[in-house]
């Protein structure tokens, strides 16, 4: 099981702060860096109705990010964790995402999602009721048009008429994995995606039987379950959310999480160290750290 960590974009703001964190944990030997999104936030005065946690809180955009990390790291995987897609311009991520991959010498992973916010889609210019179907033209889109030089689609949303981008990534196929937990969601990783995303906890997923479901579904689209990994996260903190009171978990719960997902099967595991209520790279870099202890 590789381990990962999740860039803490809430807290590092300054870039010499997130070049010390990156370059931090590729050198205790980190597989990978995952950054979450949002593209718009919203202010809660004005929406006392918002449905879920806030979204205008400090977040690099995570390609940006990756291509300033780019020549700053050598080794460490650059992961989106994740991006809405429905939200974006399915060739301008191709092309963004193909850049990333050259620059990183073939480093990068791309994780999905359909999001969940319907007035930061309105703000986009973009569909909420079918981000579910458009999700699915898109991955089909992004594959063609991260591996083939000239590609011609027609679908429901996109027309392209032999066309591509240059340059193609240095990985083909870049790997595509999809987040969420209906059973649509599951059955749409276990067909058209490389792995699935999930933040629950091993209990949350043994009582959901999500990975049960995964592999089913797999298997009946004629799939190995070796052919979809599970990415999990374990949080040092008791919340993932911004507006949570940082309260720190027992070392003793982090290392149940990390045997817990083990049993399961994941293939990664990230570490979040977000909602500590830790400001700076080295207090994170140090929380880690204890962490890593932890499973010793």
């Amino acid at each position: 099981m590789q381990i990962g960590v999740t860039f803490p974009t809430i807290e590092l703001t300054e870039p010499e702060q997130v070049r010390d964190y990156a370059q931090a944990v590729e050198d205790l030997g980190f597989s990978h860096l995952v950054a979450w999104d949002h593209v718009l936030g919203a202010d809660l005065a004005h929406h006392p109705d918002w449905p879920g946690p806030p979204t205008l809180v400090h977040l690099h955009e995570p390609l940006v990010l990756f291509g300033f990390l780019a020549s700053l790291t050598q080794r460490i995987e650059l992961v989106t964790q994740v991006v809405a897609l429905p939200q974006r311009q399915t060739a301008l991520v191709a092309k963004q995402a193909a850049e990333v991959d050259v620059l990183t010498g073939g480093r990068l992973r791309l994780g999905f999602g359909i999001g969940w916010a319907e007035p930061e889609f309105r703000s986009l210019g973009a569909s909420f009721s079918d981000r579910g179907q458009r999700l699915e033209e898109q991955i089909r889109l992004l594959r063609a048009l991260l591996s083939e030089e000239v590609v011609s689609f027609e679908g429901r949303w996109h027309s392209v008429p032999q066309m591509g981008i240059c340059p193609l990534p240095v990985q083909r196929p870049v790997p595509l994995w999809l987040g969420g937990h209906a059973d649509v969601s599951l059955r749409r990783v276990a067909t058209m995606g490389d792995g699935w995303m999930t933040l629950t906890s091993p209990a949350e997923a043994r009582e959901g039987e999500f990975l049960e479901r995964l592999w089913r579904y797999a298997a009946e689209a004629g799939r190995s379950p070796d052919e979809v990994g599970v990415e999990a996260t374990v949080s040092m903190a008791e919340g993932l959310q911004p507006e949570d009171v940082p309260t720190l978990r027992p070392p003793e719960a982090w290392a149940a999480d990390v045997a817990g997902w083990r049993e399961l099967g994941a293939t990664h595991l990230t570490v979040n160290t977000m909602g500590t209520g830790l400001s700076t790279a080295d207090e994170h870099i140090a929380a880690l750290c204890r962490f890593l202890d932890a499973l010793d």
